[in-house]
């Protein structure tokens, strides 16, 4: 009998956090990253296709660069976006673009590579995380993180507004929503699906939702979901993914 109790004792101290301290909202991010990326993220080369362009992207110490290629009817198409900025090559040319375009290719770029790998992108310096509250759906339960984005270093959609619902047991990411400007503005939810790991890193593709009108707060997304309460828009659906690890 006493060692029953000292069993319960310890699963309750286990589950209370050994060390005492409330998990913050960078602490909660930093675990499902660690989930997520296994350590792997900062050290590789990531190959997919997303609706029937290639992206290639290669991050070592601290340098990156994003790689998108298609053909239009007539050329051969290679953006390259790195910590230098955005260049364009049409037919393996390098051509000049106006700063506004460029901006818009930068973005355009960005966003993909940005979904495709999160969360791992939670930790960008002009991100400011925000323990919200918690949450259950789908009978599982849920820290929801709110991530808002600084002027400077956020781009040009600093002013979306984005919520993030990370399981409380495994730290996994397994819906998103967040709200946009650009276009007339307007809010989306993602639930996550086809979680597959891939050399050690994660990778999901979503159910793409929208509520029937734009009054509706971002936490408020995963009730409505739960309730059929959704449009269901698209997928997004990343294919033909691989990974090579480097030193």
């Amino acid at each position: 009998m006493k060692l029953f109790y000292a069993l319960v004792f310890t699963s309750l101290l286990v589950g209370c956090n050994s060390s005492g301290k409330t998990l913050s909202a960078n602490d909660i991010v930093n675990k499902s990253i660690a989930k997520h990326c296994n350590g792997n993220c900062e050290k590789s080369i990531i190959t997919f296709n997303f609706r029937n362009r290639s992206y290639k992207s290669i991050k070592k110490g601290g340098t990156y660069q994003y790689e998108r290629i298609f053909s239009d009817s007539l050329d051969f198409i290679r953006d390259v976006l790195t910590n230098d900025g955005f260049k364009r090559y049409v037919n393996d040319t390098l051509v000049a673009l106006p700063d506004a375009i460029k901006t818009k290719y930068t973005n355009s770029v960005n966003s993909v590579y940005y979904f495709a790998q999160l969360p791992y992108g939670l930790n960008a310096p002009a991100a400011n995380k925000e323990l919200l509250g918690e949450a259950t759906i789908n009978g599982k339960d849920y820290y929801e993180i709110g991530v808002t984005f600084n002027e400077e270093g956020g781009g040009a959609d600093f002013e979306d507004k984005f919520v993030y619902w990370i399981n409380k047991t495994d730290f996994s990411m397994d819906y998103l929503a967040y709200s946009y400007a650009v276009d007339g503005g307007g809010i989306r939810f993602r639930e996550a699906y086809n979680k597959r790991v891939v050399n050690g890193i994660t990778f999901l593709d979503y159910n793409n939702y929208k509520p029937k009108n734009l009054d509706v707060e971002l936490t408020d997304l995963d009730a409505l979901f739960q309730n059929d309460k959704l449009e269901l828009l698209s997928k997004i659906e990343t294919e033909h993914v691989e990974v090579i690890l480097v030193e």
